[in-house]
């Protein structure tokens, strides 16, 4: 390959290095598993309707969406964004951390084609888990 096709080719999206819709299923079911088993996210999972089965089905269209990948989520929700989508929950540093936390163990415990990706997105969801707090 030439210089100049490596230059031109377009960098893959955050969605593709991560892995796609499928490593974003894993890592969703993941932090729903940790969530729903592992005392220390108690608040947390206390906060979701008993049923996560929507939850298991949306957060990864969302995340796909988020990350350069198909808007689906955008779609099925017009005019939303996470805070809106969020707005009647009670959101505190405590359940931030929470959902901060599963969602870095859940990335991290799921094979992800690259890690690097992996590890920023993690970075950046900690953020705005912990930035919804209304404390």
């Amino acid at each position: 390959m030439s210089e100049a096709q490596t230059i031109d080719a377009p960098a893959a999206t955050p969605f593709e290095r991560i892995g796609g819709l499928d490593v974003l299923r894993e890592i969703t079911q993941r932090f729903y598993d940790l969530m729903e088993q592992d005392p220390a996210y108690a608040e947390l999972r206390a906060m979701h309707a008993p049923d996560l089965t929507e939850m298991r089905r949306a957060l990864p269209l969302f995340l796909a969406g988020w990350s350069g990948g198909p808007r689906t989520w955008w779609e099925e929700n017009p005019g939303k964004c996470m805070m809106s989508a969020h707005g009647g929950f009670r959101i505190d540093q405590r359940t931030g951390a929470q959902w901060a936390e599963a969602m870095r163990r859940a990335i991290a415990d799921t094979p992800v084609p690259d890690r690097e990706i992996g590890d920023a997105m993690a970075d950046v969801l900690d953020r705005m888990a912990r930035g919804m707090a209304r404390d």
